[in-house]
Order: structure tokens, then C-alpha cells, then sequence
């Protein structure tokens, strides 16, 4: 069983609604670039694949893309964009199940390697994927930073949007590098609804050692998509690493 939240179908149906900067061009675009150029002429596979928002319009981009994902309902939203024989897709936990074949690239976007919530599993997440990658294959992970510095002592919550639709907010465990990120989103009617998403926060230094012990060297570490170079000061970066 993996430690991930389980998107159920009411959350799988205003998901892409809920997350349309995401799918904004300029956010978009130069991930489905670097991660076309990283593919080359092989096959990728995307962990946690969600609805597509990544792996469809890279199929699209000529590269072929298998998914693996926890969540049915959010695998029930991808097939009424594109259908099973344009772009498979796996129901299981990315920490270990497994799909036929060799791929060029298997990547891993928008902070969800946090999803899988033990140090254990985030392991076994590159192991997954080393297992899937061909000699000279590469594993990207996008993922923040944790924004620890911006926690007084005292103060257990740093918010991430403030606004009159939307108010969010995570709170940190620094002792076992459990997260939780709270939203409370404003509804049609005025009403206000509440979610939460947990996961485990994880310094760029702990995902190399993951990676050494799955057999992967590091390649690349920037702080986004554009390539704009990693610093202290990077409230993110997108790693490549790969299989020798």
C-alpha cells in the first residue's frame, strides 16, 4: 500500500480547473520541450501521470508516453482527453509497479515524489525507476525546495496564495519531514470548502543519495524548465539524473 493520498473522483473532476496556471503556456510549454529533448527518439514513461496535463501534449510533441498512476478517477478524467492505445496507462503506486519495456526517460513532475510520504518509498521510487530506464536513460524529478527559511522559530505555517478566492497554507513537521498543504478555496455560492494534501519534504543533497543508491549519477540540476541555473535561492529545481 503506498503512503500517498488517494484522489478520490470529486477531487479527479475539478482537478484541471483548480490547477489552470499550470496548464498556462509559458508553464506548460518549456517542460514539454526539455522533457522532449531529454526523450530523444525513445519511449517515456510519467510517473503519477494524473490527467494528462504533461504526458499528452508530449505525445502529441511525437514522443511516446506510458503512465503509471494511483488514482483511478484521475486516470477516468485522462481518457476522455486521449484513449488507451494513444497513451497506456498503469493504475498502481509509482514505488513499485511496473510496465512492459525500456524507456529513454521516465520523469516525475510538479512536487509529487513528496506524495509517496516515507523516505522508504521515495527510495524505492528511483529504484522504480532505474528499473524502467535503458542504459543512458535519465530520471527527472521537479520538485520545490523546502521553504524553510522562511519559518521563524515558533511558527510552524508558511502560506502559499492569499486571496479572495483562495487562502493556502502549509504546515511543516521538521523532525519527521511531514508536510501538509491546506486550501480553502472559495465556492459559486459563497461557501468555503476545505482540502488538505500530505507529503514529505526532501532536500535536492537526500534525492542524489537516492539516486546513488538506484545506481544513477546526477546530470543536471536547474532551478525550472527555462534552464535558468539552480542557486540558494531557487524556491525549486528540475534534476536530471542518469543511468550509466
Amino acid at each position: 500500500m503506498s503512503s500517498a493520498d488517494l484522489w478520490d473522483t470529486e477531487t479527479a473532476e475539478r482537478y484541471d480547473d483548480e490547477a489552470t496556471e499550470m496548464f498556462a503556456p509559458e508553464v506548460l510549454g518549456p517542460a514539454v520541450e526539455h522533457l522532449a529533448r531529454l526523450a530523444g527518439n525513445g519511449p517515456a514513461l510519467e510517473f503519477a501521470i494524473g490527467t494528462g496535463r504533461v504526458g499528452i501534449p508530449l505525445r502529441s510533441r511525437g514522443v511516446p508516453v506510458t503512465g503509471i498512476e494511483l488514482s483511478a478517477p484521475m486516470v477516468e478524467q485522462l481518457r476522455r482527453k486521449v484513449d488507451e492505445q494513444t497513451l497506456p496507462v498503469v493504475v498502481g503506486d509509482m514505488a513499485s509497479t511496473t510496465v512492459p519495456g525500456e524507456f529513454a526517460l521516465v520523469y516525475l513532475v510538479w512536487n509529487t515524489i513528496g506524495n509517496v510520504r516515507t523516505q522508504e518509498e521515495q527510495v524505492a521510487c528511483f529504484e522504480n525507476a532505474a528499473r524502467h530506464l535503458r542504459s543512458g536513460g535519465r530520471f527527472v524529478v521537479e520538485v520545490g525546495v523546502p521553504c524553510l527559511r522562511r519559518l521563524p522559530p515558533g511558527q510552524l505555517a508558511v502560506p502559499s496564495d492569499v486571496g479572495e478566492q483562495h487562502v493556502g497554507f502549509d504546515t511543516y513537521d521538521l523532525a519527521t519531514q511531514q508536510a501538509v498543504s491546506h486550501h480553502y478555496t472559495r465556492e459559486a455560492d459563497g461557501r468555503m470548502r476545505y482540502g488538505a494534501h500530505h507529503y514529505r519534504f526532501v532536500w535536492p543533497s537526500e534525492l542524489d543519495l537516492m539516486a546513488r543508491l538506484a545506481g544513477l549519477q546526477l546530470e543536471e540540476r536547474l532551478a525550472d524548465w527555462d534552464g535558468s541555473p539552480f542557486t540558494s535561492e531557487s524556491e525549486k529545481h528540475v534534476s536530471v539524473w542518469r543511468k550509466g
